[in-house]
């Protein structure tokens, strides 16, 4: 099987393979390009994230794709669903402000959040902290596409699917180019 893809290579030459991983750097350039401008457009260090729970179930379920602006002269108002990520932890969490607060001496609004199928706040997912800060929230969602981010939680939990995906796409171009 790898015999054949290794004749094809040797086939081609080193100027068309050198040229093909060009090509597949610059799309992948792009890619990176596309994502920090839509970052530096809306604010936030992730513009799209994929739900990973059932926590806001019926608002939005595992699998949705969602869209974030973090606005830095908006303050949130209770009942804004955020998406916020706490120090130490490994992913960001998608849910509800159920509180808002001033501390007027410090010049800062002070959330407290809570998923739409949670019985409790979150203060136990803040490990420490009584409040979220803004520095703790990655944006607010304005929008999202349904089911869209199956996608990566399939990569996520299955990581050969990234590897075949990839090398079937590798696969694809070259024979295109024949």
């Amino acid at each position: 099987m790898f015999a054949d893809e290794l004749k094809t290579f040797r086939r081609l030459g080193l100027r068309h393979v050198l040229l093909q991983l060009l090509n597949f750097a610059s799309v992948i350039a792009s890619g990176l390009m596309i994502w920090k401008g839509l970052g530096l457009v809306t604010n936030s260090e992730s513009p799209i994230v994929v739900v990973l729970s059932g926590s806001m179930e019926p608002a939005f379920y595992r699998g949705d794709l969602l869209f974030l602006t973090n606005p830095a002269n908006q303050r949130y108002q209770t009942g804004d669903i955020t998406v916020y990520k706490i120090p130490g932890a490994d992913i960001p969490i998608v849910h509800r402000v159920l509180e808002t607060h001033d501390d007027k001496k410090k010049d800062k609004q002070l959330l407290l959040t809570k998923g739409d199928n949670n019985y409790v706040d979150d203060l136990e997912l803040y490990q420490g902290l009584q409040w979220l800060e803004r520095k703790h929230i990655v944006g607010k969602v304005r929008g999202f596409l349904p089911y869209i981010g199956y996608v990566t939680i399939a990569m996520n939990d299955f990581p050969q699917l990234k590897f075949a995906l990839l090398g079937g796409l590798g696969l694809l171009a070259l024979i295109q180019r024949e």
